[in-house]
């Protein structure tokens, strides 16, 4: 067995934070359930995951909770050129191929079956509106010269590839919100070839992240994306529009799954300090605000005129009057923060592999 299909094989007793640290380390959206002796019991998705988050509020669950018992799957001496149709035809990413003993000895792989192409992307039609005028004040003295939008990441800064990770997606309309060192932002991406169109909406003063909004033309579109500008997110961006859709949510938040595991014993004690009980390295999971939104356009009727108005301020508003905020999960390494240095330190070597 090589080392690619042991990073995909699990079995169906795993917890589900370990079925999603697997995945994230396989570098795959799908996994391959089989049993002691490798036989195949069926697949289990990143899709999957999410569903049964959504459904139970917490991963504290297993993968024989929510995996796919009916997968597609392969037989030796298959043909490469249907597979190809199948694949794109189901958009499968991976197929595990069994022997005539249904043991897994082996998967095809889109990328490799298309010579690392990737999967095709459904388009989305989508405005993105990225907040682009904050000072960066947590990545001080740097942003004192250069505005955290145009910090690099390899050749590009973050913003351009915040642009062009939508862009796979067929997006090609951003509005850009800037104030601080604005035209520095503006200067830099005035002198490069684009193959998209920025509009910039310009702050007289700094309002907040959701006053910026109010800058919106009238005929904007009833729905669009909002993403701040030091943060990547990998999601399937036309999943998370169909999604917002189906739920008819005001607000959909894009969150981030995080494990951390404390490096202490964590005691827990009564009112007069008798120990009850000792935790011993404990790990928490809880699900975080990645900085990327959708948005019906209507609710920006909520956000008051020349006011400090920022988008959590929007969100407890529209929870007060009954709107429904939604939230859509992605795995931890889906989600990568460059808004502080020791974030931007940590995470831009893994970004860049």
């Amino acid at each position: 067995m090589n080392d690619k299909l042991a990073q995909l094989l699990i079995s169906l007793e795993t917890n589900i934070k370990n079925a999603l640290k697997k995945m994230d380390l396989a570098a795959e959206k799908i996994l391959i359930i089989v049993d002691k002796k490798n036989h195949l019991l069926g697949t289990l998705s990143d899709g999957d995951i999410r569903r049964f988050i959504l459904k139970t509020g917490n991963i504290s669950g297993h993968v024989k909770d929510c995996y796919n018992k009916n997968p597609i799957y392969l037989q030796e001496g298959y043909n490469r050129d249907e597979v190809k149709k199948l694949m794109i035809q189901k958009k499968i990413e991976v197929i595990p191929i069994v022997d005539n003993n249904n043991q897994v000895i082996g998967t095809l792989i889109w990328s490799n079956l298309f010579n690392g192409s990737q999967k095709p992307i459904t388009p989305i039609n989508c405005p993105v509106v990225i907040m682009a005028g904050g000072k960066g004040k947590r990545l001080d003295p740097f942003t004192r010269i250069l505005p955290k939008p145009l910090i690099p990441i390899g050749e590009k800064p973050i913003l351009e590839l915040i642009m062009d990770n939508f862009n796979q997606f067929g997006v090609n309309n951003f509005y850009l919100t800037i104030n601080y060192k604005g035209e520095m932002i503006k200067s830099y991406f005035d002198n490069i070839d684009l193959k998209y169109n920025l509009i910039y909406l310009r702050e007289k003063e700094y309002l907040g992240t959701a006053s910026s909004l109010k800058l919106l033309p009238a005929n904007f579109p009833s729905t669009f994306i909002l993403s701040n500008c030091d943060i990547f997110v990998h999601a399937d961006f036309s999943d998370l529009l169909a999604f917002h859709k189906k739920n008819n949510n005001a607000l959909t938040i894009v969150g981030a799954i995080q494990q951390h595991v404390i490096p202490y014993g964590v005691i827990e004690f009564s009112y007069n300090g008798f120990v009850k009980k000792i935790n011993e390295k404990p790990e928490y999971d809880f699900t975080v605000n990645t900085g990327v939104y959708v948005l019906e356009k209507s609710i920006l009727d909520h956000i008051p005129e020349n006011e400090l108005f920022h988008i959590t301020h929007l969100m407890d508003k529209l929870l007060k009057k009954g709107h429904k905020i939604g939230v859509y999960p992605v795995s931890e390494k889906s989600y990568v923060d460059i808004g502080q240095w020791e974030e931007y330190q940590k995470n831009v070597k893994n970004f860049l592999i």
